[in-house]
């Protein structure tokens, strides 16, 4: 039986196309900033999750990590553990009012399927 030659791939090495934010979700951001002077922005994650895959994960942040990519729009600040890059690279965060309810969006081009009530989301 004969091996197969598997490539590697490098997180480090990648480049990104990186995220970008809506000026709807770059004002959102900084009202929570401006709530409480301690936060620095926002945490984009992702974790396995519901019935597609993974879930995204959105967190305050008052430390970055060290492995945390930053993407800034008009003084919002929005942070990526580099982990996460290979499943929401080139994603749009939005912040949509629907009636009463608001919410972060999330447009990314490599979801290929969601599940129905759109909280996770397969590649």
């Amino acid at each position: 039986m004969q091996a197969e030659n598997v490539g590697t791939f490098s997180l480090e090495e990648n480049v990104w196309q990186g995220l970008t934010m809506t000026d709807s979700a770059a004002k959102q951001i900084k009202t929570l900033m401006k709530q409480d002077e301690a936060v620095k922005g926002l945490r984009l994650a992702v974790k396995q999750s519901g019935c597609a895959g993974f879930g995204y994960v959105l967190d305050l942040v008052q430390t970055f990590e060290a492995d945390d990519l930053v993407f800034e729009h008009d003084g919002a600040k929005l942070f990526v553990p580099l982990k996460a890059m290979p499943f929401i690279d080139g994603t749009e965060l939005d912040f949509v009012r629907e009636g009463l309810n608001q919410i972060f969006k999330f447009n990314n081009p490599k979801a290929q399927h969601a599940c129905g009530c759109g909280e996770s989301f397969g590649i």
